[in-house]
């Protein structure tokens, strides 16, 4: 069941992403009809050529369909809650003697904060820091005498921070090509599932590029583990950005590393130039991923 819901969906995602639709722009007339006394960033993106009207002239962040420009400062509070009812855990890996892999189910919620800033037209920086509560129950087939029914950890979870740089300003005949490189700290070297024990890091690239019928890019990384003390490939992403009118933007996109790959929609309803509301759900499409996670959250601009 889950193999057939997840071919809708991206058969979904690659529809919206290759065709416009034709109640964007009438979205876009009503709203422009009500609203045209309020100034947004997206109102603002009329003024650029075509290919930047989804995205304006900033440097891309980690964070979906959001770019930061020179001087600007992103203040970003959100909440993320995750639900995975067969989600693989091995006992050992929890402190406990079984070294076998099982699947039980995993829920969790996520206090975050998220700060950036664009140190130029060329370089940006990110720093993200969670605050967790999550829970991993055992698995019927689980003979583990040692492993609770449930076992549960709080506390402080990933504690990250990138640099973010682009190679050259995107044109209307040559697309934008970025790079990036994030650190994750070790902050819960005593937790076994929540936060990260050793430090983590990961070197990415992408490119994007605009249309009339919306923005595209793809990213993808390398990372590299210290624990594990070995280097193996990250996370990719294929996205689409558009602008619906002067106080709505959409994302979607298609997440993942190795076997566990989500799709993701995003609605972003921006109130004023300074401050916007980000809505988010992301779908497992792979037996591996989380079934569900939602963020939602404030993005603040300085």
């Amino acid at each position: 069941m889950r193999k057939n819901y997840s071919m809708w969906l991206i058969i979904f995602c690659f529809l919206l992403m290759l065709s416009p639709l034709s109640v964007w722009g009438e979205l876009e007339d009503d709203d422009q009809e009500e609203d045209n006394d309020v100034d947004t960033i997206l109102s603002e993106l009329d003024e650029l050529p075509v290919y930047l009207h989804d995205r304006g002239t900033g440097i891309q962040l980690s964070m979906f369909g959001s770019y930061i420009n020179k001087g600007q400062f992103f203040f970003y509070p959100f909440f993320e809650y995750y639900l995975d009812e067969n989600a693989e855990y091995s006992p050992v890996e929890l402190g406990f003697s079984d070294g076998k892999d099982y699947r039980g189910k995993y829920y969790g919620t996520e206090y975050l904060v998220f700060f950036g800033y664009g140190i130029s037209d060329w370089i940006a920086v990110e720093m993200e820091v969670a605050y967790i509560d999550a829970s991993q129950e055992k698995a019927e087939d689980d003979p583990d005498i040692e492993m609770p029914e449930k076992f549960s950890e709080s506390g402080i979870g990933d504690v990250e921070g990138q640099m973010r740089w682009r190679f050259n300003k995107e044109t209307e005949s040559r697309p934008e090509y970025f790079g990036y490189f994030e650190t994750v700290f070790p902050v819960a070297k005593q937790k076994k599932l929540i936060g990260t024990q050793d430090w983590e890091f990961k070197l990415g690239f992408g490119v994007l590029k605009g249309f009339r019928f919306g923005t595209m890019a793809f990213r993808l990384s390398t990372e590299y583990d210290r624990s594990e003390d070995k280097y193996e490939s990250g996370e990719f992403a294929l996205e689409y950005v558009k602008v619906l009118s002067d106080h709505w933007r959409t994302y979607l996109g298609i997440e993942g590393a190795e076997d566990e790959i989500e799709f993701i929609t995003e609605f972003q309803w921006h109130i004023n130039d300074k401050v916007y509301i980000k809505i988010n759900h992301a779908l497992g499409i792979t037996s591996k991923a989380e079934d569900f996670a939602p963020e939602y959250g404030i993005l603040f601009i300085f």
